[in-house]
């Protein structure tokens, strides 16, 4: 399984961004099932879990982003969604997704910077 999130990029403070990650190599009866997260890689090399969302669409939410952020799944798609507004300089990481259990090999994640 490949794991590939897009939609990065830099933005200015109080911007939106919608990061989306596919995963390829794998078929739907696989990936619908699976609790998926959000994960993100700070500057300072911590690695937090965003947000995540079961196979019934249930989300969950890390308290830094909650109200904020919405994470989403199109299993037709193979694909989790992250709309992310009123962005903040402390949200500047690299975003991953992944299964929760087990997860497959980690993708090159998308990078997000805010700044002004």
């Amino acid at each position: 399984v490949q794991l590939q999130a897009s939609g990065g990029g830099l933005v200015q403070p109080g911007g939106s961004l919608r990061l989306s990650c596919t995963a390829s190599g794998t078929i739907f009866s696989v990936f619908s099932p699976e609790p998926m997260a959000w994960y993100r890689l700070t500057p300072t090399n911590q690695r937090e879990l965003v947000a995540s969302i079961t196979s019934d669409r249930s989300p969950n939410y890390a308290d830094s982003v909650k109200g904020r952020f919405t994470i989403s799944r199109d299993n037709s798609r193979k694909t989790v969604y992250l709309q992310m507004n009123d962005l903040k300089p402390e949200d500047t990481a690299v975003y991953y997704c992944n299964r929760i259990t087990d997860p497959w090999p980690w993708g090159k994640g998308t990078q997000v910077t805010v700044s002004s």
